[in-house]
C-alpha cells in the first residue's frame, strides 16, 4: 500500500495557484482512474483505490501548506505505513515549467510543506519535484506562487499533469524512472525524422500493409499543333 500526498492550499480562492500543483496532480490522478470520493479525513481529503494491483491512499492536506506534516503523519498512522511508502507531490521554483523529477529522501529546500512534513516524519519518503520556474528574485516568490498559472501555462501543465496520470501506476509499484518516462512522452515525445519515417514505411511493407502513394507527376501540357505533332512522328 503506497499513500500519495499532493501539496497545496485549501479553498477556491488557491485552487490554480502555482503552489497547489500538488493537489492538481493527485486530482487528476484520482479522476482518471476511477478513485472512491474524496472525504473529509486526517485533516484533509483523502481518496482510496488502486493502481496496478497496488492499493492506494490520495491525500490533500486540509491544513496549508506550512502544516501539511500534520496531515501526512496521521495518514501515515491510521494505515500503518512508514516514510518509504510516500510519495509527495509538490511544486519547485528550482525546475523550468514543465519539468518533473523523482526523488527520495533528502532535504526540503526550504520549502514549507516539506519542512513540516520533515518535522513530523523525518526526511525518508519519496517526493515528485514539479517544475513551475523561479520569478527571477527571491522577494518576488510568495507572491509568485500564490499567483495562478497563466494562460502560457496552460498547455505544458495539461500536458504534465496528463503524464504524471499515465505514469502514476509504475510510481506507486517503486519504478520511479519509468514513470518519468510515462510522463516525458507527453511532455516532449519523440519527433520523427524522415529517415525514420522511410523505416516505418519499409517495415508497413514487410508486413503487407498498404505504403503511402508516391505523389503524382503532372506533365505539362502539350501546345503543339496538330500539324507539329504530324511531323514530329516522322522525325
Amino acid at each position: 500500500m503506497k499513500l500519495f500526498a499532493g501539496l497545496g492550499n485549501p479553498g477556491a480562492k488557491y485552487a490554480g495557484n502555482r503552489h497547489n500543483i500538488g493537489f492538481m496532480a493527485v486530482d487528476r490522478i484520482a479522476a482518471d482512474h476511477g478513485f472512491g470520493p474524496w472525504r473529509s479525513r486526517f485533516q484533509g481529503l483523502a481518496a482510496e483505490g488502486s493502481l496496478g494491483g497496488e492499493k492506494l491512499v490520495l491525500l490533500k492536506p486540509a491544513t496549508f501548506m506550512n502544516l501539511s506534516g500534520q496531515s501526512v503523519a496521521e495518514a501515515l498512522r491510521f494505515y500503518k505505513l512508514t516514510p518509504a511508502d510516500l510519495v509527495v507531490f509538490h511544486d519547485e521554483l528550482d525546475l523550468a515549467p514543465g519539468k518533473a523529477r523523482v526523488k527520495q529522501g533528502g532535504g526540503h529546500a526550504g520549502h514549507n510543506g516539506l519542512r513540516s512534513i520533515h518535522a513530523h516524519i523525518g526526511e525518508a519518503y519519496g517526493r515528485v519535484r514539479l517544475g513551475i520556474g523561479h520569478p527571477g528574485h527571491k522577494d518576488a516568490v510568495a507572491a509568485y506562487v500564490l499567483n495562478d498559472f497563466a494562460k502560457a501555462d496552460a498547455d505544458w501543465l495539461e500536458d504534465l499533469l496528463h503524464g504524471i496520470s499515465d505514469g502514476a501506476a509504475l510510481l506507486a509499484a517503486g519504478d520511479g524512472a519509468r514513470f518519468l518516462n510515462a510522463l516525458a512522452l507527453r511532455t516532449a515525445p519523440p519527433r520523427v525524422s524522415s529517415g525514420a519515417a522511410d523505416r516505418q514505411r519499409a517495415g508497413a511493407a514487410s508486413l503487407g500493409e498498404a505504403a503511402p502513394a508516391p505523389a503524382p507527376t503532372i506533365e505539362p501540357a502539350d501546345t503543339r499543333t496538330p500539324l507539329q505533332r504530324l511531323t514530329d512522328r516522322f522525325r
